[in-house]
């Protein structure tokens, strides 16, 4: 016994032992935040301070130096989301997770973001390419000096920042993660292939039903698509593979393919922000409140740093004013993108235009190589890739381009089974892929502005993503305007862009560029009669608006709600701004409520749960809380709805391949509203509804007990801020990934959209508040913002999770320019 005892305490101080081991290992990588650390360069000391929020200053002696500084800051705190981003737009992910990723990196090399970046960046100032090479010489140097050492994630995968090169970052990068930016924002070519793929099997008028214009309009086009289609000899024979998600024999490399395929949906990327004049607000100055809604990941996309240099002389002889802005940075820019300086706040929403056109590019049987054009036949453009991948071989990709753009039917699978390879292939036109892309220099401009009409014409640089900016000043003067670049498409351009045009006519090409003087504005005087403005990815244009802009809008029901409650306070302060950006009250959860109620009256569900099931939704109020079980019927309920309605129509595989990142909920209200009985089926409206809350109640009794009173809606909807790649691979991503209960569903103020046919977690938030931020334009100091990680990127590190327990709880932190507490002092020298 003595022998086992002694045996067994030698194990438990090797265990012991192994773990400080690797904790000293894994913390070896944590940022260092105190002390002097030098930084080839500079051209004086920077001091960075960090304070009781984790918001870090970086106070410099001349603008390239804070440029300089905020890279060396990211390569800190975000030294692998830099890496990774890098080789995602790069297409070299490959290289080091094998080929689970190529999917992506081919996608990547066919869209050839690097390639036009480089162009766009020799477009730009010399003063906004010095910028980038400030930044990107502070990512460089930091690496090389050592004074950033690997966090986990190059430990495990065996490689450094910048892979063989060496190379961590370069200006090009920085220009290539604006279009990346652009590419997740901006996009709504996936738009265009599910009108494409729905009208295989549809015809004009069900599809239109499937995928409804935005309330209250009609569709875009006139077309008959369907019918088009079929006449051209679009579509692939019966008997080829219909559209299907790629099977992927791992979860890294199902990640790959869904993220290619669901490249081009904008469905949920969306944001809320609005504006109150003095005149509505407490203070008697503008409140400006903002929250962007993206994907969830971690490291979140932002870093909330502030940047302060005196005025002075940029290359090219542009002088600047004094640089004193906070708020939201990009890893990857050296600007900050979404806050304020002492004199003007601004903040985003998605604005939604089409800027991405597919095109069917007709091809030459006799002659190989060649697709049709209005003056003939002209050969594709085509270039050689090599992607390095890890363990095997390189595989070589050949890209092919015509007029328009990247042939993506190449590389992106869901086009197999739907159009016939040998008669067309589908290119795409988008905005953002054009040499006289200046957004760079509007980021840059922006950051001196100090006044409401200084920001708008810093903006009138800005083409892509295009985005509704809401403004004020500290002279009380407030603003609304869109930003960015739209495409002009001619009048006899009569599919417009909502989906796939004939390449071969001319009437398709696009003629020019919206001015910027023309795009959606609304002026201070218009916003103080009304007593605020705000948008949430809604419809934007104003009545008799004279220009196309775009006709895949969210459904409005956020924006509704965000105008009920503003309406609903004479006076705003901070306190009142906040509780909008928390609310969750559901108007599409009300719309369906009614429905289901409705249509249950006449068939009533023999489920023995479903009485209590039922009376807690007849009761439901449409706040969809984290302990409410009416919210989580709900959802489920009409999950199976959608599932029931609309796959023994589209077929399951083209139901699956288009459901998920859609939530088709116009649709299901629709079907509802007319009793439809082509989508019911011959038994009605109502069996279904009855049939689909029986699968509902087995579904989360099987999970939740059948207790209908304890079921909990935050049980099922965490918010997962996934880890790239780590989030993806089962146990990794209980160290890597940030997860917290969450309320809201996919139509609240506080939005928490779930992928419905995610297989691991289909209800869980994937996209959601990234930050939310109020500014007061009375006391900017006041002003305060949250996100849902922490400032660090590094997963063993507490500041890499230490905002996410108050995001989720509504709650906020200071963001001051001047703060009341300094917790971190470094000082980098040259």
């Amino acid at each position: 016994m003595k022998w086992i005892a002694r045996i067994l305490l030698l194990a438990i101080a090797a265990v012991l032992a192994m773990g400080g081991v690797i904790s000293v290992y894994l913390l070896r990588g944590l940022p260092q935040l105190d002390g002097e650390v030098p930084l080839k360069g500079l051209s004086g000391p920077v001091h960075i301070t960090r304070d009781g929020a984790d918001v870090t200053h970086i106070n410099a002696s001349s603008a390239l130096d804070a440029w300089r500084a905020m890279g060396f800051v990211h390569a800190q705190e975000r030294g692998w989301q830099l890496e990774f981003n890098r080789r995602v737009m790069r297409g070299e992910l490959s290289e080091i997770l094998g080929t689970a990723t190529l999917d992506t990196d081919k996608l990547m090399r066919t869209l050839g973001i690097i390639g036009m970046a480089k162009q766009q960046l020799q477009g730009l100032s010399p003063a906004t390419q010095a910028a980038l090479q400030a930044y990107s010489d502070g990512i460089q140097t930091a690496w090389q000096s050592g004074a950033v050492r690997p966090s986990p994630e190059f430990k495990l995968l065996g490689t450094q920042a910048g892979g063989k090169s060496g190379q961590a970052w370069t200006p090009e990068d920085s220009v290539g993660w604006a279009l990346m930016m652009a590419l997740d924002l901006g996009g709504n070519w996936g738009q265009e292939f599910a009108r494409l793929s729905a009208g295989q099997v549809l015809n004009n008028e069900q599809l239109w039903q499937l995928l409804p214009a935005y309330p209250g309009e009609k569709p875009a086009t006139a077309v008959d698509l369907p019918a088009l289609y079929r006449e051209l000899g679009v579509y692939a024979p019966a008997a080829a593979k219909t559209a299907t998600v790629p099977v992927a024999h791992t979860h890294l490399a199902q990640w790959s393919a869904d993220w290619v395929h669901d490249m081009g949906i904008l469905e949920g990327k969306g944001s809320n922000n609005w504006v109150v004049p003095g005149s509505h607000t407490v203070s008697g100055k503008p409140l400006l409140a903002n929250d962007p809604h993206l994907a969830l990941s971690a490291p979140a996309i932002w870093y909330y740093a502030r940047l302060k240099a005196p005025a002075g002389e940029l290359p090219g002889g542009q002088k600047h004013p004094a640089l004193d802005v906070i708020g939201a940075t990009l890893p990857g820019l050296p600007f900050v993108v979404l806050g304020r300086t002492s004199g003007v706040a601004w903040g985003f929403t998605n604005t939604g235009p089409d800027v991405q056109d597919l095109y069917l590019e007709q091809l030459d049987a006799a002659k190989p190589g060649q697709y049709r054009t209005p003056e003939g036949w002209a050969a594709f453009a085509e270039r050689s890739e090599t992607i390095r991948v890890k363990g095997q071989a390189d595989v070589a990709l050949k890209v092919r381009s015509t007029r328009h753009g990247p042939v993506i039917s190449d590389v992106q699978p869901q086009y197999q089974g739907v159009v016939d390879a040998k008669l067309y292939a589908v290119s795409l036109r988008w905005s953002a892929l054009t040499p006289d892309n200046k957004t760079m220099e509007a980021g840059m401009h922006a950051n001196w502005a100090q006044t409401v009409p200084q920001l708008q014409q810093a903006f009138a640089e800005h083409h892509a993503p295009m985005q509704s900016v809401v403004m004020a000043d500290t002279l009380g003067e407030v603003a609304y305007k869109a930003m960015g670049k739209v495409p002009v498409r001619a009048p006899q351009n009569d599919i417009r862009g909502v989906a796939p045009s004939p390449g071969w006519l001319a009437q398709y090409d696009w003629t020019g560029w919206l001015p910027y003087g023309q795009n959606p504005a609304v002026d201070g005087a218009e916003i103080e009669k009304k007593g605020w403005h705000a948008t949430a990815n809604q419809n934007i244009l104003p009545p008799g608006y004279a220009h196309f802009v775009g006709g895949d809008w969210t459904t409005p029901e956020r924006f509704e709600r965000i105008e009920q409650l503003l309406a609903a306070t004479p006076k705003h302060n901070r306190e009142s701004m906040q509780a909008i950006q928390n609310d969750v009250l559901s108007l599409g959860a009300k719309t369906l409520q009614a429905k289901l109620g409705k249509h249950l009256s006449s068939q009533a569900s023999a489920h023995p749960l479903a009485p209590a099931a039922l009376k807690l939704v007849a009761e439901f109020d449409g706040q969809m809380r984290t302990d409410s079980a009416a919210a989580l019927v709900l959802n489920v309920w009409a999950d199976e709805l959608t599932r029931g309605l609309l796959a023994p129509q589209l077929g399951a595989e083209r139901f699956q391949s288009l459901y998920g990142k859609r939530h088709f909920r116009a649709a299901v209200e629709g079907i509802l509203d007319r009793s439809d009985a082509f989508w019911c089926g011959p038994a009605g409206c109502s069996v279904q509804v009855a049939s689909a809350l029986n699968r509902a109640l087995d579904r989360i009794a099987a999970s939740q007990g059948r207790d209908v009173k304890a079921w909990r809606w935050g049980a099922w909807h965490p918010a997962i801020s996934s880890h790239k790649p780590f989030g993806k691979v089962p146990y990794l991503n209980a160290l890597f990934d940030v997860r917290v209960e969450s309320a809201g569903d996919l139509f609240t103020v506080n939005v928490g959209q779930y992928w419905a046919n995610d297989k691991q977690a289909p209800f869980a938030n994937r996209h959601a508040a990234s930050m939310r931020a109020v500014y007061d334009l009375a006391q900017p100091d006041q002003s305060v913002f949250i996100y849902q990680t922490g400032q660090s990127g590094h997963a063993f590190d507490p500041r890499s999770r230490s905002m996410a327990a108050r995001w989720a709880q509504g709650g906020y932190a200071d963001l001051q320019q001047t703060p009341q507490t300094v917790v971190h002092r470094m000082r980098l020298l040259p």
